[in-house]
């Protein structure tokens, strides 16, 4: 027999009114023009970041937790990767925040590299932080859009330990490179004791036991302990090509 489980509590009068706001009826000439207005705020998403993008030079992308304490040796890390990037000669673009993001900026803003912060608007945890160059501060309203600039103007991906945020541009990465939506690009997840159990999970269970990807799969990822080796595997990448960044 089942058991019971109890309702997890809404978070306050705000978001009850939102999830009454969503269950509202709406004529239809109201949902129309509700639709139509989004149209224009995507486009107009799309075509700034564009514009402020098509000017960068080859960047990494380095993801992460926005949680994550100055003190923390996952920071200390993460600022190391930014510095080491630009002295590779690539810029960083991080998603604007703290944490995670904001050691990454301002590893390279120490390293005197490109820092790009696409910044996502949020009722908590969001604003941009203090390393992001002047011009290459930008904000969204939409997840999908910010997703967009990440993939097309990355020439890799550095995965630091994050949460659901970090889950979900991982992954995206991963299936476009999958199903050739977009060419293949590196992707290094940072720190082996974090990404272990995941890796583990994906192996076993979804690819031996159910079949749901193909073992080569995993080889569009590879796990580093370092900042150093996590630089090198991007240069790694990008050497079979004969291919540098053209600073």
């Amino acid at each position: 027999m089942a058991k019971n489980l109890k309702a997890a509590p809404i978070a306050g009068d705000e978001t009850e009114q939102r999830i009454k706001k969503a269950f509202k009826r709406k004529g239809w000439s109201e949902v129309k023009a509700n639709d139509s207005w989004a149209i224009f705020k995507i486009m107009s998403e799309f075509v700034e970041g564009f514009a402020a993008m098509q000017r960068i030079r080859p960047c990494v992308s380095v993801f992460g937790s926005a949680r994550t304490a100055a003190e923390r040796s996952e920071f200390k890390l993460a600022e190391e990767v930014g510095f080491l990037l630009t002295k590779r000669g690539y810029g960083v673009i991080t998603g604007g925040g703290p944490g995670i993001m904001e050691a990454a900026n301002k590893g390279a803003r120490r390293g005197g590299g490109t820092s790009v912060g696409l910044n996502i608007e949020l009722p908590f945890e969001q604003q941009p932080n203090a390393y992001i160059d002047k011009e290459k501060s930008i904000n969204f309203d939409y997840f999908f859009v910010r997703k967009v600039m990440f993939i097309k103007y990355s020439q890799g991906f550095i995965v630091m330990p994050g949460g659901f945020g970090t889950l979900d541009e991982l992954f995206e990465a991963l299936t476009l490179i999958q199903t050739q939506k977009i060419a293949r690009f590196p992707i290094i997840l940072v720190g082996t004791k974090y990404w272990q159990g995941l890796l583990d999970w994906i192996r076993q269970t979804m690819g031996e036991k159910h079949h749901n990807i193909n073992a080569s799969d995993l080889e569009l990822i590879s796990v580093v302990d370092t900042a150093t080796e996590a630089v090198d595997a991007i240069d790694k990448f990008y050497s079979k090509y004969m291919l540098r960044p053209n600073f």
